[in-house]
């Protein structure tokens, strides 16, 4: 698990988040985020930082493609604009908490997968994974945005 990783029971999302019931691949997802960061930065008369979108579209990619690939699918995401930040929420119907895998030497180069999750625990804060009432789990990761 990653240094900001938090695990706790279920908590109810904020009034302020945009639920995105159509979100089965990452692309879907990115292009909620991607909305969502713009529709700030347009508001609040600022450019966007480039270098922070990135690192919110490729968080948000990570949760959902390990949601597709490790934790069964998509079963609810919702993106909101928060202080510092773009929280992003992803939930699945599987119970398995993610774990960093040890590197596994010089030869771990050649491994495929297992590169997302530290990615999400470098680029994100207040990682919280939290257990649903009725099974599986959400997973939610806080982006600063510059």
């Amino acid at each position: 698990m990653c240094a900001e990783h938090r695990s706790e029971p279920f908590h109810q999302p904020s009034a302020t988040d945009r639920r995105c019931a159509h979100v089965s691949k990452p692309a879907d997802a990115c292009r909620a985020v991607e909305r969502a960061i713009t529709e700030r930065c347009r508001t609040a008369h600022m450019p966007c930082d480039r270098d922070a979108v990135s690192d919110a579209l490729l968080v948000t990619s990570e949760l959902v493609t390990n949601a597709i690939l490790h934790g069964g699918g998509v079963t609810d995401f919702s993106v909101d604009l928060v202080e510092p930040g773009v929280r992003v929420s992803v939930s699945d119907p599987s119970d398995r908490i993610p774990v960093v895998r040890d590197s596994g030497g010089p030869r771990s180069g050649r491994r495929l997968g297992g590169r997302g999750w530290p990615i999400v625990c470098r680029l994100a804060r207040d990682v919280r994974v939290s257990a649903l009432p009725t099974g599986g789990k959400r997973i939610t990761a806080v982006v600063p945005l510059g």
